[in-house]
């Protein structure tokens, strides 16, 4: 800061800069009671699951004619030691299942809080997967239209590999802290990993990321992964899932 004297000479007035920063000791004896805070949770990943071991022995018999085909046609690679079959959601043997994705998937979308009702669903993919030892897969999501993406497990082994579901806020890793216990699902979490279970689906929204850690296990680690679109419904119909077309022959 600068004054003018009475002999119009200028004095400079050095002014040390002040901290005004505030402290707060967090300490657990001077820490104030932090009053109870009222919580609203907005744009929620919901994973939703339910066990059906009624599919299994079809969904087993299936999978396994086409998982043959690819046999006969896929060497076995040890850099990526997985079997992907072709898509067989057009199967007439299983439309049960096929419809009960659809509903469920319809289900859920509407809880969800969305229009459905001149909606209908349809798979727009539905193939399986079969992981052999150290065979997993990358973080990836199925957006290109699809709505609901899940699984359905088949085979499972003791050790089997996790799913991996990641937290789909990409603001949130420019922001993030260390986790106390990574041991433990909390908000913090960037990632979460579900044991899967014989005969159990698992449902979620397309835009969720997900993954598998590499299977540990000598044992095979089987499902079937399909995908959801929408489309517009036809009047007076009250089934919610488009019928499927005649299945094509497998090679």
């Amino acid at each position: 800061m600068s004054t003018v004297n009475n002999s119009g000479s200028l004095n400079l007035h050095i002014v040390e800069p002040q901290n005004t920063a505030t402290v707060v000791d967090t300490s657990a004896q001077n820490a104030m009671e932090v009053p109870k805070l009222e919580q609203w949770h907005y744009f929620p990943s919901v994973l939703y699951t339910i066990d059906k071991p009624e599919f299994l022995d079809t969904m087993t018999t299936v999978s396994q004619e086409y998982l043959e085909a690819i046999y006969k046609t896929q060497d076995y690679n040890e850099i990526y030691p997985v079997y992907q079959t072709q898509g067989f959601q057009n199967d007439p043997r299983i439309m049960d299942f096929v419809r009960f994705i659809g509903q469920t998937s319809w289900d859920i979308l509407a809880g969800q809080g969305y229009n459905m009702a001149p909606l209908h669903t349809f798979i727009t993919e539905l193939w399986c997967q079969e992981h052999l030892k150290l065979s997993g897969q990358e973080q990836h999501l199925h957006g290109h239209g699809n709505q609901i993406s899940g699984f359905y497990f088949l085979e499972v082994p003791d050790d089997a590999p996790r799913t991996a579901i990641y937290d789909p806020r990409p603001a949130k890793q420019y922001a993030n802290l260390p986790e106390t216990d990574m041991t433990k699902p909390t908000y913090a979490s960037l990632s979460i990993h579900f044991m899967p279970k014989r005969g159990q689906f698992m449902f979620m929204n397309s835009w969720l990321p997900h993954g598998f850690t590499k299977n540990p296990s000598d044992g095979v680690f089987r499902f079937i992964h399909f995908n959801i679109g929408i489309t517009p419904a036809p009047q007076n119909q009250q089934n919610h899932t488009v019928p499927q077309q005649p299945q094509v022959e497998i090679v």
